[in-house]
């Protein structure tokens, strides 16, 4: 029986983030990107949702090296977490290199993991992979796409990509070598899918420049902009802007500094000298000769422009003297709160300009005519949209057999569902692999699960009851209690009559267990809370934790 090529996503289909795809060939695998997932309305608590790495740790003997497409967090936010189960070197481009050495240096584990630089057009061996970089443009520099040679003919996955024929540093994405590559022979592309709705194509990162230009120009107030960390030729083109109007620049949020250092490194970043100045300093400086770029573009309760807005910034207070610019448009979900950090800012008496009143963002990802571009230049015999929500992957798929992939050749994959390659080049969806969301809570990995999670959410909703009572160990008897204690539920000196039916209850289980002859507090905890979540539900419709505490004396 031939051998086949496995593709196995354990990430980034049917959901936005947590990019993760498996190549895997008789005994070598390859691991493309390793990202992170953000937390739904549900998770409380949940700090970010990595991927389930069940199947690579159970055949980490295998794998040869990761490869990374681009620096963002749903592609390269689970790397640390990944690692601690693996020994392989880490092949990106170098500012994604920098990004991640700054990741695994706050996880303590630099000195363990192998990173090479590539660029561009470098081929890396792996296995039996061999795996080109090649250039595309995207709202981070160094991105790419990757063309992964093996043994079953061509796999071609885009990464996150658009087409910018003006792109900052004049390096357009390579049509030329992905037309080449079309000519080859395309066994199966794998395509971003999360402008699919959008008509038409991407506008020019270039754009946001000019627009830059125009809000700065004969502006008498201080400017505070906010803006993804990561898109280096956005921040530097406010740079652009501050400078060809005279005004000092100053960087606020840990991870725009860390950017800001990265950039300087590596050159991506130019600022005059002496228009750089340290945060503290602004006040110094008349409003007019100030822009400050900050954190906070979508809202997150510790960025730079939420503690501006909410009155907690120690170097920065926001007045009727500010001009505020949010360069970005909310990620799916965020919008509540991105509009709740700009409604503080109005009611500071801040001028506010967002995406729906100016051209001050622009998307890294490519609309309907750039896919289509893709498809007629690759040329695939097989078709599978990645990277976005299940609509997005069936609207991805009709544009391509619209384009004129044939409709058997085009398939919607699942995470864990594995996509089999023959030599022939023919393309099946096979069996399935563990596969899901690990939830990370602070410090720990998987220890929140659904059972947690539905706990949270019943004391987010209805609160808890304590219920504690002191029992004699000899006679069974009460002795203290039973005391009553709320949170989240009622307040127990407005609700006296409540609490005393509570505790009558209470009372009367104990009484019925001690009469019945049952000792095991397992069942008494389990009558009374059974006893209690009926009263209360009849009194209030309400239906809150009972956490029933016996004690012995």
């Amino acid at each position: 029986m031939a051998r086949k090529l496995k593709i196995i996503p354990l990430g980034g289909l049917n959901e936005i983030g947590k990019n993760i795809t498996l190549y895997e060939f008789n005994g070598d695998i390859i691991i493309v990107d390793a990202g992170i997932g953000f937390p739904d309305d549900e998770m409380l608590g949940v700090d970010m949702v990595i991927p389930d790495f069940t199947y690579i740790i159970n055949n980490k003997q295998k794998v040869k090296a990761v490869f990374l497409t681009h620096g963002h967090e749903d592609h390269i936010g689970s790397i640390p977490y990944l690692m601690r189960h693996l020994e392989v070197p880490i092949y990106c481009t170098k500012l994604t290199a920098g990004l991640v050495e700054l990741k695994l240096a706050e996880h303590k584990m630099l000195s363990k993991v192998k990173i090479h630089r590539v660029s561009a057009g470098d081929t890396v061996q792996a296995g039996v992979f061999s795996v080109e970089f090649v250039n595309v443009n995207h709202s981070i520099v160094d991105a790419c796409a990757l063309a992964i040679h093996t043994p079953c003919g061509l796999v071609f996955q885009t990464g996150d990509f658009k087409i910018d024929t003006t792109p900052i540093n004049g390096e357009m994405i390579d049509l030329t070598r992905i037309g080449q590559l079309g000519k080859e022979g395309i066994t199966l592309l794998l395509s971003d899918s999360t402008n699919v709705e959008r008509p038409g194509y991407t506008m020019s990162e270039k754009t946001v420049g000019d627009t830059f230009m125009h809000l700065f120009k004969d502006c008498n107030k201080r400017i505070i902009v906010a803006s993804f960390a990561s898109n280096v030729h956005r921040i530097q083109q406010i740079i652009n802007a501050a400078v060809a109007n005279n005004r000092k620049v100053a960087f606020a949020g840990r991870s725009m500094e860390n950017i800001l250092n990265l950039g300087l490194e590596l050159g991506y970043i130019q600022i005059p000298e002496g228009h750089l100045v340290d945060l503290a300093s602004v006040n110094q400086y008349p409003s007019k000769k100030i822009c400050i770029i900050t954190t906070g573009s979508q809202g997150e309760p510790m960025s730079g422009l939420y503690r501006m807005a909410f009155s907690t910034h120690k170097q920065v207070t926001v007045g009727k003297n500010d001009f505020v610019i949010i360069s970005a448009s909310p990620i799916p979900g965020n919008e509540k709160t991105v509009f709740r950090v700009v409604d503080e800012l109005f009611k500071l008496g801040a001028d506010v300009v967002y995406e729906r009143l100016a051209e001050v963002h622009v998307s890294g990802h490519a609309c309907q005519e750039e896919l289509k571009m893709m498809l007629a230049l690759t040329k695939p015999k097989n078709f599978m949209p990645v990277h976005g929500e299940y609509r997005h992957l069936a609207r991805h798929a009709e544009l391509a057999v619209d384009v004129g992939v044939p409709a058997p050749n085009v398939f919607i994959g699942d995470i864990g569902r594995i996509v089999e390659v023959s030599k022939a080049g023919v393309v099946k969806l096979g069996g399935t692999v563990p596969a899901g969301q690990v939830l990370v809570d602070g410090l720990g990995v998987g220890d929140v699960g659904s059972v947690v999670l539905r706990d949270r959410k019943l004391l987010a909703q209805d609160g808890l009851i304590v219920v504690v009572a002191t029992l004699s160990a000899e006679t069974g008897e009460i002795v203290a209690g039973p005391d009553i204690v709320t949170r989240g539920f009622i307040y127990a000196k407005e609700a006296e009559a409540l609490i005393n039916q509570i505790k009558e209850v209470t009372l009367a289980m104990l009484n019925s267990c001690r009469n019945s002859h049952i000792t095991d507090w397992v069942n008494m905890k389990s009558e009374i809370r059974s006893a209690l979540s009926t009263l209360l539900y009849k009194q209030t419709k309400r239906s809150p934790m009972i956490l029933p505490v016996l004690m012995e004396v």
